[in-house]
């Protein structure tokens, strides 16, 4: 099934194709896990389309023969970049020809599943590709007033701020991200890249409300957490 999302400030929609993440991109968030050492490379995983939620949906730990799979559901706030053109083997210098516009994400992670898969050297998919584990704002298309470089990005819970982080210190730039998984995997339209979540990462609760902010009021995204 084909998932769409919102164009700001438009009737159009945009279809989702698929939906690439970067871990450990930021070196607070890196730190905070215990762990100094950097990347050398982008550290890429997957999500299917089937995972997202848009503002005002719910978010659920999902139940398997009766009873929730997962005790620890974390939330990881990021800057979503949204693919307008097919490319492969991209540039860093042309890459962002290829970029549609942008998004606030959230990956929601069960990390009990995923801190086993890890010690048992198990995929993580589950943790993180499981149904409603990537909700997000409506996109707004790229313009000469968005620095994607140097950007906030801010969580609230309860109206209580949990996370806050600017793109201007990612390890890995958009562009970089950009070029790299295109070498690799190829990009086409209609793509997402989660482009990874600053420190503060944590747990949330049931009927928690989240709150997610890109730059100063560009983008809002609002979800709960299913009681």
């Amino acid at each position: 099934m084909s998932k769409h999302l919102k164009i700001k400030d438009s009737d159009e929609l945009f279809e989702v194709n698929n939906i690439f993440c970067i871990g450990r991109n930021y070196l607070d968030h890196i730190k905070e896990f215990g762990q100094t050492e950097k990347p050398e490379k982008p550290v890429v995983f997957l999500k299917p389309n089937s995972a997202i939620i848009e503002s005002g949906q719910k978010i659920a730990i999902p139940e398997y023969e009766g009873r929730k799979i997962s005790k620890s559901l974390h939330y990881e706030t990021e800057l979503v970049v949204a693919i307008g053109r097919n490319g492969k083997n991209i540039s860093e210098e042309s890459a962002e020809e290829h970029i549609f516009g942008y998004a606030i994400g959230l990956d929601m992670t069960l990390r009990d599943i995923q801190n086993e898969a890890k010690q048992k050297g198990y995929p993580w998919t589950t943790a993180k590709g499981f149904h409603t584990s990537a909700p997000l704002s409506e996109i707004i298309r790229r313009n000469d007033s968005i620095n994607p470089m140097n950007l906030d990005l801010e969580l609230e819970i309860n109206n209580v701020r949990k996370q806050f982080g600017n793109t201007s210190v990612m390890i890995f730039n958009i562009y970089k991200l950009i070029s790299y998984i295109s070498s690799i995997f190829s990009l086409q339209k209609g793509d997402l890249i989660f482009t990874g979540t600053p420190a503060g990462v944590g747990e949330v609760d049931p009927e928690d409300l989240l709150e997610a902010t890109l730059g100063n009021g560009l983008l809002k995204l609002i979800v709960e957490v299913d009681g």
